[in-house]
């Protein structure tokens, strides 16, 4: 039996979730643009599921609009503000996921934008004063600034974020990838213009997630074709997908504080145990500190010995499942360990936690990380 310890990279599908979505794979096959019984059928879970979404983030079902996930919602936001809104300055952190770093990065070098980093600190902490600063001097601009980082977990304050770029009339769109089924979100007083989510982080099928844009904020057309999502993403709509984007954020809602409980006690284990049993261990970033990062991520920054090799294939080889960072940086050097200046010669490993796993688990990992320097020791 194997311990999957990876699940800000993806989650299990939830049972629920599971049952949910199988009538939409051999029952109700019909396209949902046709217009007779099999595509009415279809079309009507679709547009339940997507107020479903709407209602449990407190918006309309008409700001929500499905996508392939957060990648595509991520990079849809951004080209809407500079090719819908004229924006020419986009302001960011050193820390984003590359569908937003890349993104900025190739409008930048196509001359359409200027591009701006907040200043952070060691810790990867953002200086407000400095966003406030650059929304004054360079005048209407898009902050791209996401809820949680994905490899070192830290939680960035984004109803304090989204107030300041309303001061200065700034569109702000926040990635909330890793926190959309963990955190409540509350988007008719969050002063967000658009959000990313994707199901398969919160227990929901892969391939499907949704970009949440506000009511009065125009959105650019995805793609061209038909006349689906309101004329904003052509395509036959991913129906199964759909259904259980929905039923999975139903049922994270529903047990939210319980898990969020219940998970956080995981990682403090985890901290305890490593702190107990390697004793040369930190963690990046505000990675340990409760109330300043995601209760499902932990970096760790674990000693290096000649011996040791590959912790991650060591782990592997014992049937334990992590990885060092972003399940789509694989095999390159993480660009947000990087920005907070981690000492590239240890090792890092991300244990991110879901409501599946078992303090036994916890343990059983620690005790074969603690064996292997132990070995090194003797």
């Amino acid at each position: 039996m194997r311990i999957y310890l990876d699940n800000a990279a993806t989650t299990q599908l939830d049972n629920e979730v599971f049952k949910a979505i199988t009538p939409y794979l051999l029952e109700y096959y019909g396209n949902p643009s046709s217009h007779h019984e099999h595509g009415r059928e279809v079309k009507k879970a679709i547009e339940g599921a997507r107020s479903t979404i709407a209602g449990l983030l407190n918006a309309t079902p008409g700001e929500i609009i499905f996508t392939s996930g957060g990648t595509e919602a991520d990079n849809t936001a951004i080209l809407s503000s500079v090719r819908s809104h004229q924006i020419k300055h986009v302001i960011t952190t050193p820390f984003e996921h590359h569908a937003v770093l890349h993104t900025l990065e190739a409008l930048k070098t196509k001359g359409e934008i200027q591009l701006s980093f907040i200043n952070t600190d060691s810790h990867g902490n953002l200086d407000i004063n400095h966003l406030d600063a650059l929304l004054k001097t360079n005048g209407r601009s898009l902050v791209s600034v996401m809820h949680a980082n994905n490899e070192i977990g830290n939680l960035n304050d984004i109803e304090l974020i989204g107030e300041v770029c309303k001061s200065r009339g700034a569109l702000f769109h926040s990635d909330t990838v890793q926190t959309m089924g963990h955190y409540r979100h509350d988007l008719s007083k969050l002063n967000t213009d658009f959000i990313a989510a994707s199901a398969h982080k919160f227990h929901g099928p892969k391939g499907v997630g949704f970009i949440y844009c506000r009511n009065g904020v125009q959105l650019s057309q995805l793609l061209h074709g038909g006349s689906q999502e309101r004329k904003l993403r052509a395509g036959t709509e991913n129906i199964h997908g759909i259904i259980g984007l929905a039923k999975a954020l139903e049922i994270a809602y529903r047990n939210i504080d319980e898990h969020r409980v219940y998970i956080q006690n995981l990682k403090n284990r985890m901290i305890a145990k490593l702190r107990e049993q390697i004793g040369d261990v930190y963690f990046n970033g505000n990675s340990a500190i409760a109330d300043k990062s995601l209760y499902t991520v932990l970096s760790a920054s674990l000693p290096v010995n000649h011996a040791t090799g590959d912790l991650l294939a060591y782990l592997d080889q014992n049937n334990i499942s992590v990885s060092g960072g972003s399940a789509c940086s694989t095999g390159s050097a993480s660009h947000v360990l990087k920005a907070i200046g981690a000492d590239g010669s240890r090792n890092t490993i991300r244990f991110s936690f879901s409501k599946f796993n078992t303090a036994q688990e916890i343990d059983h990992t620690v005790e074969k990380l603690s064996a292997l320097y132990k070995a090194i020791a003797a």
